[in-house]
């Protein structure tokens, strides 16, 4: 099976398609969509929107996993901009028939490192180790992508 994980944003948007095959798992793709700040919300929600939708096309995957949106009650504005990423994948997601499953940020860290308030940098390590990959993603977003993915196949039961 292969899961899509998604870690969303409208700046940089992480993703990572791993492929879950009788308890081996390799990475398929790994990396970012990125806007620019400079470009109205419409340009950059439809870069999203298409880099996404091409995502799923090429990786057909079996689900795709979407961290939860958290909204800090001193930025609402970041909140808003990140529903409007979080809406147009999953648009992408209704439209291509791909189930969508959402985690919380602490579900996935304690699936992962064992705690649900583990760092980035504990987060990054294990997934370094569980995907046997020679370096570390060159952002953090990737690598709270493939967490996503390989979070919900221990949520889901198909351990990796």
């Amino acid at each position: 099976m292969i899961i899509l994980g998604i870690d969303p944003a409208l700046t940089i948007t992480g993703y990572g398609a791993i492929n879950f095959d009788k308890g081996n798992s390799s990475v398929i793709e790994a990396g970012i969509i990125q806007t620019c700040a400079k470009d109205n919300l419409e340009c950059r929600l439809d870069k999203l929107y298409k880099g996404i939708s091409k995502l799923i096309i090429d990786t057909k995957p079996g689900c795709l996993v979407l961290e939860k949106l958290y909204a800090h009650h001193q930025h609402p504005t970041t909140a808003f901009l990140l529903g409007h990423a979080r809406g147009v994948i999953c648009l992408a997601c209704a439209e291509n028939n791909v189930p969508l499953y959402e985690y919380a940020a602490t579900r996935v860290k304690k699936a992962i490192v064992g705690k649900g308030l583990a760092s980035k940098a504990q987060v990054q390590r294990m997934i370094i180790s569980l995907l046997k990959l020679k370096q570390a993603p060159k952002y953090l977003d990737v690598t709270d992508a493939l967490a996503l993915a390989i979070a919900h196949s221990y949520i889901a039961g198909a351990r990796i």
